[in-house]
């Protein structure tokens, strides 16, 4: 049987008890390693499948800072709500980023984008930082609400009539990611009162996790119309007239819980894995792990 414990804060935790050899434990994380790297591929990088193809056509893929200014922050509507859920350092005025938005949306700040550029895509991935100061209890011992994790972030730019058509657009190819690893998914559409400080519209995009018995939120995909461009001065003008741009986010998606649900559904009666055939190519042929 093979077996892994650890202790913390004077908790002692049995973490995963299974019959196999003692190999076990080591290739699951191993194997879990690779999916994640392998789910990332399907979400942003460059390859054969027909969406990830289609994402570096029509978005420029950017690599951004994990260090960015109050004003950054202020403009995407994370400060001064949120500044208790930051990593901040006091020492240079500066913040950990909680997702690749705050350091994307900021690239047009104080510019006049001209009209007939829009929309304007953007794709990043980035590791993203949160203190999780509210949070308590047993998610934050796990995977499902961490301090650090990565995340393909996806933002546009685009025309105050456009922006509703191009949310829907865009929590589409979210969705596309979830279909072409075949997890059972549900799309929730936020109450006014669930939604950010910033957001005008947001679906919750959640997978079914059947070892928490629980759907778990993989992306969030949000229309902000010109609540972030008026903040951080983002205007459009063209022969038609001009104002400010709307601009909208998505996560694409975030790695933890996407991996939580891939094991969970894809687990077998003798403990093993079965890698979704979107991610086989991208491990070799790989099948199964454990």
């Amino acid at each position: 049987t093979a077996h892994v414990e650890y202790e913390t804060d004077n908790r002692h935790y049995a973490h995963v008890d299974c019959p196999g050899h003692a190999d076990y434990i080591k290739n699951m994380i191993t194997g879990a390693a690779q999916m994640d790297g392998a789910i990332l591929v399907v979400s942003a990088a460059d390859g054969p499948m027909p969406q990830t193809r289609e994402h570096v056509l029509l978005a420029r893929q950017v690599n951004v800072p994990y260090l960015v200014n109050r004003d950054a922050m202020t403009g995407t509507g994370q400060l001064p709500k949120m500044e208790d859920d930051m990593y901040f350092c006091a020492v240079d005025d500066l913040f950990l980023i909680p997702t690749a938005e705050v350091s994307v949306t900021n690239i047009h700040r104080q510019e006049t984008l001209s009209a007939d550029r829009l929309p304007v895509k953007y794709v990043a991935f980035s590791p993203c930082f949160r203190r999780e100061a509210g949070a308590a209890g047993k998610d934050t011992r796990g995977l499902l609400r961490v301090h650090q994790f990565h995340k393909v972030e996806m933002v546009q730019f685009v025309r105050p009539e456009a922006s509703y058509d191009a949310l829907e657009a865009l929590t589409d190819d979210a969705e596309e990611v979830l279909r072409r690893l075949e997890l059972p998914y549900r799309v929730q559409t936020l109450a006014t009162g669930d939604l950010s400080f910033a957001a005008a519209k947001c679906y919750d995009l959640e997978a079914w996790a059947p070892g928490v018995g629980a759907w778990l939120e993989v992306s969030s995909c949000s229309n902000f119309e010109d609540f972030q461009a008026r903040r951080a001065g983002i205007r459009f003008k063209g022969p038609g007239g001009g104002g400010y741009v709307h601009t909208l986010n998505g996560s694409g998606l975030a790695l933890p819980r996407v991996i939580v649900a891939v094991m969970e559904n894809y687990q077998t009666p003798d403990g093993r894995i079965r890698v979704p055939e979107a991610l086989r190519p991208y491990l070799a042929g790989l099948e199964s792990i454990g």
